[in-house]
């Protein structure tokens, strides 16, 4: 799914598989989860096992892929990209630096946010324009995941670059519904087929090094919420934010 969200220069691989054979990590992987849980050693190992695989899309060869401040992947020189992983999907998106200056992606479970979240993660523009939130259950978008899942992309396409946190209020989320709907803005298709749109992030907190609006696509299909975020090196030239 995710590789409907980025352009054909994005090398992207994905699995719904929770677990990978034995010997799929690098040692120097392996170290880094040794003393985890089975859950996160293996979101840590699907996640690199789709990573591996999107460098060959590259042409590139299989290398451990090891871990900076707040978990950034530390990819090889001239590369850029990002993981995800949640119940039911995993995903990483790789792309040449001279063709892509960073890109963020993130998977979520197509569910309400838990209580208390939306709070913390939201602006009051933001929560009047997604409207309360959906019944669990519903057969309606859960615009508080989808917009949860966007900020986790913007940040992952804003912090390889600056080096600075990014707070969940300092961006300014807008969706946009792209998919055919008879039904409204909130309803899902009745046919089962995706939901899907794009985003608007307005910054609010600056930064030279990227435009001050972030554009993303977003899609919900088979109960799983994905998001991407992608800024060309030469985006000043199109892009005078």
């Amino acid at each position: 799914m995710i590789e409907l969200l980025l352009p054909a220069d994005v090398s992207c691989a994905a699995t719904r598989a929770e677990t990978v054979p034995e010997g799929t990590l690098f040692p120097e992987e392996e170290a880094l989860v040794a003393k985890s849980v089975a859950k996160r050693r293996n979101d840590f190992a699907t996640a690199r096992a789709c990573a591996r695989r999107a460098m060959a899309g590259l042409g590139l060869p299989p290398v451990a892929v090891l871990h900076g401040h707040r978990g950034r992947p530390l990819w090889p020189e001239g590369i850029v990209g990002s993981l995800t992983h949640c119940n039911g999907y995993r995903a990483a998106a790789l792309a040449r630096a001279t063709d892509v200056l960073s890109l963020g992606i993130d998977a979520e479970p197509h569910d309400p946010l838990p209580s208390g979240v939306r709070e913390l993660v939201t602006l009051p523009a933001e929560r009047e324009r997604i409207g309360p939130p959906a019944p669990e259950g519903a057969d309606e978008i859960h615009w508080d995941r989808v917009l949860f899942s966007a900020k986790e992309s913007v940040f992952k396409t804003w912090y390889p670059v600056t080096g600075i946190e990014l707070d969940f209020i300092q961006a300014d989320l807008t969706f946009h519904r792209a998919d055919a709907s008879d039904a409204g803005d909130d309803r899902l298709p009745r046919d089962g087929a995706a939901a899907e749109g794009t985003f608007t992030a307005r910054l609010l907190l600056t930064d030279p090094a990227l435009p001050t609006r972030l554009h993303g696509q977003w899609r919900i299909e088979d109960g799983i919420v994905a998001t991407s975020v992608l800024v060309r090196p030469d985006w000043k030239d199109s892009d005078g934010s």
